[in-house]
């Protein structure tokens, strides 16, 4: 048996903001805890009243815990208890879907990597289905050490439409119009939360990274797809259908590359982890067009792996450019395989990046602040992302 969190059933009334006065107490010691009572009405502007009850209410919910009191000469009256988020009871659990390998991940409420599986990508959407609900049982079993879930986030590249839950189209894959949500979530009794890579990885970067306190952001993400994320004021803009991002099929100047969308040219098509990699096996870097070998090669100093990975970011650049003067946003993120490897690129990126555009002064620009981890974190995004902006709907159930 698996314990998770689901929604509550339909009927409870609305709260007047996302979250209400709630998720704003939930979001504020994520941000800025351990914090006691007395700052976090200072913090939010609720009252005192409104503080006890709201906390009251998370710690019910395994979400927040008091700690021991701060060490120091004792006060009069009662003491002030700091409260943290509650990483012991509950779990994120997440799978993402990507051309090679599918990725499973659970995370802690602190965007914590608990564990992380990874297995071969195999067949078309229905056997990807299947694989995912017959190894997400035993991966849990294995490692969740008897915590509940709040969720399943799946998230995966191209068109995603995370309302309807579908993948409309991914071309790597060859998916059309895939009803992934209703497909897992029958089979997993579970909360699925279904998202473009993209989003979800802002979406992380808003809650545990780069993006935390930022008015804007932007994440690009760079794989074998390569799409884009907006957000402003704390929120991840989706647009009609889920269809703000779509930057894939930019021109590249000087690029003769073949998409699958019948042009030459466009942004994926060129920097792609497939396009790079079958550059460096026909120069005889690698002995086979595999991205994975090329990193491999890069990490031991090799300067024409090196170089290659340079050229990607240098034909990413002025995409990320156009996205600053365009947006406007304090945060440009870049998720891309290159920077993971060797984080010292990231200022041959910025160098890029700053020469095109006319932003002044320039945002931050950097690397995705997950690692290694950074496919397990996407996959998880939108389940804890969830969880803070609506605890409320949250409650404990049971579920085979």
């Amino acid at each position: 048996m698996l314990s998770l969190v689901a929604p509550v059933p339909a009927g409870r009334a609305p709260l007047p903001v996302e979250g209400g006065g709630v998720g704003a107490v939930l979001r504020t010691v994520l941000a800025d805890g351990p914090l006691t009572r007395a700052a976090l009405g200072r913090a939010t502007g609720l009252s005192p009243a409104a503080v006890s009850r709201h906390t009251a209410d998370l710690s019910a919910l395994g979400l927040l815990r008091e700690l021991p009191p701060r060490e120091g000469p004792p006060r009069a009256g009662r003491p002030q208890l700091p409260l943290d988020i509650d990483t012991r009871h509950h779990l994120a659990a997440g799978v993402h879907i990507g051309v090679p390998w599918l990725t499973f991940g659970l995370l802690d409420l602190r965007g914590r990597v608990v564990a992380h599986e990874r297995v071969p990508r195999r067949g078309d959407a229905a056997a990807v289905l299947r694989t995912v609900r017959g190894h997400l049982p035993g991966f849990v079993a294995r490692r969740a050490a008897g915590r509940s879930l709040l969720g399943l986030g799946v998230v995966t590249g191209g068109w995603v439409d995370s309302e309807r839950g579908t993948v409309v189209e991914h071309g790597p894959l060859g998916w059309h119009d895939v009803p992934v949500r209703d497909l897992l979530a029958g089979a997993t009794r579970l909360p699925v939360h279904l998202d473009g890579h993209a989003r979800a990885l802002a979406q992380a970067e808003l809650l545990f990274g780069a993006g935390t306190g930022a008015t804007g952001l932007v994440q690009l993400f760079v794989g074998n797809v390569v799409d884009a994320a907006i957000a402003t004021g704390g929120t991840v803009l989706r647009g009609h259908r889920s269809r703000a991002g779509d930057i894939g099929h930019l021109p590249v100047p000087g690029s003769t590359e073949p998409c699958t969308c019948g042009r030459t040219g466009c942004l994926e098509a060129t920097v792609s982890q497939d396009t790079v990699a079958r550059r460096a096996h026909t120069g005889g870097l690698i002995p086979a067009p595999d991205f994975d070998l090329l990193l491999r090669l890069a990490a031991t100093g090799d300067r024409g792996a090196r170089r290659l990975l340079e050229e990607r970011l240098e034909r990413t650049a002025p995409a990320a450019a156009l996205l600053i003067d365009v947006l406007n946003p304090d945060v440009l993120v870049v998720s891309e395989g290159g920077l993971l490897t060797l984080p010292d690129l990231t200022g041959h990126l910025r160098e890029h990046v700053l020469r095109h555009t006319r932003a002044q002064p320039p945002p931050l620009v950097t690397g995705a602040s997950f690692g290694r981890d950074i496919l397990a974190v996407a996959a998880c995004a939108g389940v804890l992302d969830s969880a803070y902006q609506r605890p409320m709907e949250l409650r404990t159930a049971r579920a085979l």
